[in-house]
């Protein structure tokens, strides 16, 4: 089981603007969002994991060891064509979540807030490391991986997120599931990449995760202006 220690050499600014609101926006401190950029790069842990399994077409069955049927239809779709799939867990720890909730508790509401949206800048980037290396391996067994597709977006009910960590051996990073399906900690993803025949043509790039403008989550202050397939 590969667990990943990726290294965030920096934290991208214009994303952590993005996913504060504040996108086109000048009237805010950049030396503030520069300190939160830096402090989320010194506190964050990133880790990711992940396992392949074979993909049934026909039943839609992840084929682990207590196989998994989808019956979502936009889960079916996006690995229509796969032969098999990885199943990626990734987290940047619990330490600047802690640390948001104490710049809370001092009424330190700015860079609490510039802190959590560096902090889901630093998962995403963590993600994107860890599907560069599943990429990496698929394409030494002759195969090509597509984006990845999270629970709860873009029509997959959040309801698998357990099934989903568990085949991802999320615990091994120490990640957990509440009552109400959420990870912990907060700033985690898991995901299912399909891993595609070389044969078959694919537009997406393994970094590319569900578009905007193929997301129902309504009034998101993260959402890109602009938007490709």
């Amino acid at each position: 089981m590969p667990i990943y220690h990726p290294r965030l050499t920096t934290i991208d600014l214009d994303e952590t603007k993005r996913y504060a609101g504040l996108s086109g926006k000048t009237d805010f401190s950049a030396t503030l969002l520069s300190d939160a950029c830096t402090q989320a790069q010194l506190l964050a842990t990133p880790r990711g994991v992940w396992q392949v399994y074979a993909y049934d077409q026909d039943s839609h069955t992840i084929m682990s060891p207590s196989p998994l049927i989808l019956t979502a239809e936009a889960i079916i779709r996006h690995l229509q064509g796969a032969a098999e799939v990885a199943i990626m867990a990734a987290t940047i720890g619990i330490s600047l979540e802690q640390e948001v909730s104490n710049l809370f508790s001092k009424n330190q509401y700015t860079l609490g807030l510039l802190l959590d949206a560096a902090g889901t800048t630093a998962v995403e980037m963590t993600c994107n490391a860890v599907c560069y290396v599943i990429s990496g391996q698929a394409a030494r067994s002759g195969l090509t991986a597509g984006r990845r597709f999270s629970p709860g977006y873009g029509g997959w009910p959040i309801i698998v997120q357990p099934e989903i960590l568990q085949l991802a051996s999320g615990a091994a990073i120490d990640l957990s599931v509440t009552d109400t399906k959420m990870l912990v900690p907060r700033k985690s993803v898991t995901a299912i990449i399909g891993l595609y025949p070389y044969h078959q043509t694919l537009n997406l790039h393994h970094e590319q995760v569900l578009s905007c403008d193929k997301c129902g989550q309504p009034g998101c202050h993260a959402r890109k202006e602009t938007t490709t397939e």
